[in-house]
């Protein structure tokens, strides 16, 4: 099961079929994310409880699970809360809090105001003061105008644009996840692939892998990316991916 990032969707891992490195593939959007008109409470206790239902429906007792920057995030967290269900997690771009840097950074910083802009906002929404409809998201179309030259990555990661396509309570109740601390790491006995960003746009480097340290059963790859590794690097995203699984008996997985 892969998991999407902040102020994104499924369509993020539109390069994959229904299966990768021989085991079935899940992909969800999770609640509140692009294309989403959920504007309930969303958060790690939200989305961890969605996936364990998402694994019942399917007849998964146990999974690898992963995810891509806050979706990484989400993989810790369940692996932490349930982990006679995890069989091991792939974890692309983490965000551990205190290695954020640049706008994440300053965002971090600002939690209390957020704090407040949330709660306006689903007091708003209580109201009957809400968006009817939100734009929608296709991130093969947004890949595909990278590969050509006609969109910057780096704008795939901006509040004011996230917020065409995303709730403003969902949005911002996201990014306060984001921030969140990651439980303790050290308690986490699967294994776990970690693929970074060498130019990551939005963790120190060194701080990330610091923190990942404490996973007891890491391998580390660093790729040549600024932070949207299934965009920039999907070809040696795949490869290390599937070179893990097939060292890690993919068949205990279901």
């Amino acid at each position: 099961m892969l998991l999407h990032g902040l102020a994104s969707n499924a369509t993020r891992w539109w390069r994959l079929g229904a299966a990768l490195g021989g085991l079935p593939l899940l992909k969800p959007s999770l609640r509140g994310h692009a294309g989403s008109l959920d504007r309930g409470r969303i958060g790690m206790d939200e989305w961890c409880d969605e996936l364990v239902r998402l694994l019942d429906a399917a007849g998964c007792t146990r999974a690898f699970l992963g995810g891509h920057c806050l979706g990484a995030n989400i993989a810790l967290n369940f692996a932490a809360r349930y982990p006679q269900r995890a069989a091991g997690l792939i974890l692309i771009e983490p965000m551990p809090p205190r290695a954020l840097i640049g706008g994440m950074r300053t965002l971090y910083w600002l939690r209390p105001l957020l704090v407040v802009v949330v709660l306006l906002a689903r007091l708003l929404n209580a109201c009957g003061l809400y968006r009817r409809r939100m734009g929608a998201m296709n991130l093969e179309e947004w890949d595909k105008a990278a590969e050509r030259g006609e969109r910057e990555v780096g704008t795939f990661a901006q509040p004011l644009p996230d917020l065409r396509y995303t709730t403003t309570a969902a949005y911002f109740q996201s990014v306060l996840a984001v921030f969140e601390p990651l439980p303790p790491l050290a308690a986490i006995r699967c294994p776990a692939l970690v693929l970074f960003s060498r130019r990551s746009t939005m963790i120190d480097l060194a701080r990330s892998r610091a923190a990942m340290q404490a996973l007891e059963q890491a391998e580390v790859v660093e790729l040549d990316a600024l932070h949207w590794i299934p965009t920039e690097r999907p070809a040696e995203m795949r490869a290390a991916i599937e070179d893990w699984l097939a060292r890690r008996a993919p068949g205990k997985a279901a």
